[in-house]
């Protein structure tokens, strides 16, 4: 019994011992699994890792790869200048020059006080701002000063200034500084790049910008180019340079006149621009106020950038009466000889209509419209056509689109008002109210009556000069014959007679026939309706020769203090020009004239 006891107690513990051997087994075979299972999602893992950046990150890691062993600088362009003709030169308006910029090395500047006394007596800078900046004796790098000459620097250099140090900069540079500026624009930064902005410079950036190159070759180690290492090279390619149509001489004139009518009348801005008439040519362009281009970023005002002959709209007042008189004339409704009853108003529904001098005239020819510059005249000159054929007209002349003169922000000025085809609109749109213009579209408008009906397409650039010396000539295009050579020929018979005996005599200049047209535009009110009655523009506009006009000019001066009529503003600073003009192109006068 014992025994076999004994017997069943080692079985039992025989099957304890196979049990817990075959547990541990299990567990050992669980944790096998496990590690199997772990060891193949991380493969996996891996191998879909290693997949996204060979398939998806590829061009990334290449790129970072050949950046330890492969140096890539880009070449960059030399901007194309802006040139104008001078005799038998070209004289920059926009020019490349090399400037420098002046920085301090603050921990190798022993005496900062000293050092920036020596500093304000040669640099454009102030000693609050700058000495702060050489007491920062940790820094490495702090700006003094920006577009340095090289004579100043040179001064430096000799004066051997510890802690200053000096960097070269190819930066943009107009020598007539405000002169022009509006027509010029400038080059300025947008985000880190330097592009052209406004006029030429934002028009033709593309241009003038000319297109970067790079090279590219191994380098060791320590960054250094090895010499017969693979290489590729891109050159840059310079941008191409412009000649302008401007002649530099009556540009300074015009556009120092321009100023000084503006500051002697207290006035708020305007514009003055000459043109040749029989091409389109721009021979001088001005705005007022102004800017210098090689400070553009210390204006105080960014409005100051656009420029008011091509982009600021404005109700031109009795100006557009000889428009209106032309469209009539050229359908053969008047002559200058037709008469009306002045009775001093026109009354349309609800509205009435009056002169300006608030006087009735009586029975008057058309050539007295002009000549008083009669608001029922030119209503009844527009009333022989109607409003349709009116609106026609306005198009024809150019308005209610821009003339494509290739400056940067033109405007379109807008006449839409035309379109409902109601006598109201087209009643204060015959003597200039109601309906925008630019100076630009006005001037290039009695262009065509000053070139036997023809409208040309008003042009800046005289030529292309691409980098490898071919030239691109810009040829006169005409825009399209708005009336005939008869009805313009009438028309500046009587623009004549304004400046001889109407409002316009103070444009005239002694020994010459001028044709031209004064107006008085008064000005919308700010968030309502009329207009403000304290405030006028006034502008003239007008060509000579009469029989054969060497230019065709518009003066223009915005919110005069001292004056209220165009007579008083705008055609003395015409005459004034004019008078310079006219034997400046070489235009003999005519005896005939004041006899």
């Amino acid at each position: 019994m014992r025994r076999f006891r004994t017997s069943r107690r080692t079985k039992q513990a025989r099957l304890d011992s196979h049990s817990l051997v075959g547990a541990r087994r299990g567990a050992h075979f669980d944790r096998l699994k496990l590690v199997r299972i772990l060891t193949l999602v991380f493969a996996i893992l891996i191998i879909g890792r290693l997949g996204y950046i060979q398939v998806f990150q590829h061009d990334f890691y290449a790129a970072l790869a050949e950046g330890q062993h492969t140096l890539i600088e880009q070449l960059e362009p030399e901007r194309g200048e802006i040139f104008v003709h001078e005799d038998d030169r070209l004289f920059p308006l926009a020019a490349n020059k090399d400037f420098f910029e002046v920085y301090a090395i603050p921990q190798n500047v022993e005496d900062p006080e000293t050092l920036v006394e020596i500093l304000v007596n040669r640099l454009q800078i102030e000693k609050e701002e700058v000495l702060p900046r050489l007491q920062k004796r940790a820094d490495l790098y702090e700006p003094v000063a920006m577009h340095v000459e090289q004579a100043v620097v040179d001064q430096l250099k000799a004066l051997n200034l510890k802690g200053l140090g000096y960097r070269r900069q190819s930066d943009r540079y107009y020598p007539e500084k405000n002169i022009g500026s509006h027509l010029l624009g400038f080059v300025g930064f947008q985000g880190d790049k330097r592009v052209g902005q406004y006029g030429l410079e934002g028009y033709w950036n593309t241009e003038l910008a000319g297109v970067a190159g790079y090279i590219e070759a191994d380098r060791d180690a320590e960054g250094r180019l090895i010499t017969v290492g693979s290489k590729k090279l891109e050159e840059a390619q310079d941008g191409d340079s412009i000649v302008l149509t401007i002649d530099r001489t009556i540009q300074y004139k015009a556009c120092s006149e321009l100023n000084a009518a503006v500051s002697r009348h207290g006035a708020t801005g305007g514009s003055l621009i000459v043109m040749e008439p029989s091409t389109g040519k721009i021979l001088a362009l001005c705005g007022s106020p102004d800017f210098d281009p090689n400070i553009y970023n210390e204006v105080e005002d960014i409005n100051v950038f656009l420029n008011p002959a091509t982009y600021g709209t404005y109700e031109p007042g009795s100006v557009f009466k000889p428009l209106t008189m032309a469209a009539a004339m050229n359908e053969g409704k008047v002559t200058p000889a037709t008469t009306y009853d002045d009775t001093g108003a026109v009354e349309i529904g609800t509205y009435t209509i009056r002169n300006s001098d608030n006087k009735a005239h009586g029975v008057v020819p058309m050539t007295t419209v002009l000549e008083e510059s009669l608001n029922t005249g030119a209503i009844f000159a527009a009333r022989q056509i109607g409003p349709e054929l009116f609106e026609e007209y306005v198009k024809k002349f150019g308005f209610g689109e821009s003339t494509g003169i290739q400056l940067d922000n033109e405007a379109a000025g807008d006449v839409s008002p035309l379109s409902q085809q109601k006598e109201i609109y087209m009643a204060t749109a015959s003597f200039g109210q109601g309906i925008t213009v630019t100076p630009l579209q006005i001037l290039a408008a009695f262009g065509a009556l000053a070139n036997d009906g023809k409208l040309m397409k008003p042009y800046v650039v005289d030529e292309v000069i691409k980098p490898n010396d071919v030239r691109i000539k810009t040829e006169p295009q005409v825009v399209r014959q708005v009336v005939s050579a008869e009805t313009a020929a009438k028309i500046s018979a009587m623009l004549a007679g304004v400046v001889q005996k109407g409002h316009g005599q103070r444009a005239g200049v002694e020994g010459y026939f001028v044709g031209g047209k004064t107006g008085t535009a008064q000005i919308p009110l700010e968030g309502s309706r009329g207009y403000d009655p304290h405030q006028t523009i006034g502008t003239f506009i007008g060509f000579a020769p009469v029989d054969n006009p060497a230019f065709v000019m518009l003066a223009k001066i915005d919110r005069p203090k001292d004056v209220q009529f165009a007579e008083s503003s705008a055609a003395p600073l015409f005459g004034e020009i004019a008078k310079f003009l006219l034997p400046y192109l070489g235009v003999a006068p005519t005896a005939e004239v004041g006899e």
